[in-house]
């Protein structure tokens, strides 16, 4: 490469590095129909970390460019049983507890079996522990069969799954919020009976107990 091209190239890439730093902090554009990655309302939510000094020499910013404002990312930690039937998935501010519908229904039905209740109850205990006041339960189906069938199984599953934790969960004033969102927000791939297995689910969230 010639002095001439390394020059071009040199000056390529500053504008880039310039043009990016004058974008940091820039709201993105979304389409209106664009979902989210999850469900409302289960949006990291970390607090922010000590400030950093942008105009500290270490950090390099070139001439005219910002900081992003800072914020510390939820990091998950996700332990699944051997036969993916449950999932606990941990962060800094929340438990989630995912159940797969085969282990509390018999197919197409929001009717519990047998060893349900037992689940449930032990889910409800860990409530407990943490002293959540606030519970959230969410149902999921997979694509099959119609959207609008799939929300009505999904919020029903919901519906039993929330009856069945009032019934342990002691914390004077716990509130629930429950919903069903049918085929909405996959954790995994519904061309394969087994994604769609692990799509059929029904979630559980609650706070971490900030206690010591």
């Amino acid at each position: 490469m010639t002095t001439r091209h390394r020059a071009a190239a040199a000056t390529a890439v500053s504008a880039l590095i310039i043009a990016g730093a004058h974008l940091i902090g820039a709201t993105a554009a979304h389409a209106d129909d664009v979902k989210p990655s999850t469900p409302p309302g289960t949006e990291p939510s970390a607090s922010a970390p000590v400030p950093i000094d942008s105009a500290s020499p270490g950090l390099k910013i070139p001439q005219g460019g910002t900081l992003a404002p800072a914020k510390v990312l939820d990091i998950a930690e996700v332990v699944e049983d051997l036969g993916g039937e449950q999932r606990r998935q941990e962060t800094n501010q929340t438990v989630m507890m995912a159940l797969q519908s085969e282990v509390l229904f018999p197919e197409n039905s929001a009717v519990f079996n047998a060893q349900a209740a037992a689940r449930i109850q032990a889910i409800a205990n860990e409530i407990n522990t943490q002293k959540a006041t606030r519970v959230r339960v969410f149902g999921f189906t997979d694509d099959q069969g119609s959207y609008e069938h799939g929300k009505e199984l999904s919020k029903q599953r919901a519906d039993a799954v929330q009856a069945e934790l009032a019934k342990t969960v002691t914390a004077p004033g716990v509130t629930y919020d429950v919903r069903g969102y049918s085929e909405d927000y996959p954790i995994a791939d519904n061309s394969t009976e087994e994604g769609r297995k692990k799509n059929r689910r029904v979630e559980i969230t609650f706070p971490r107990s900030t206690g010591g």
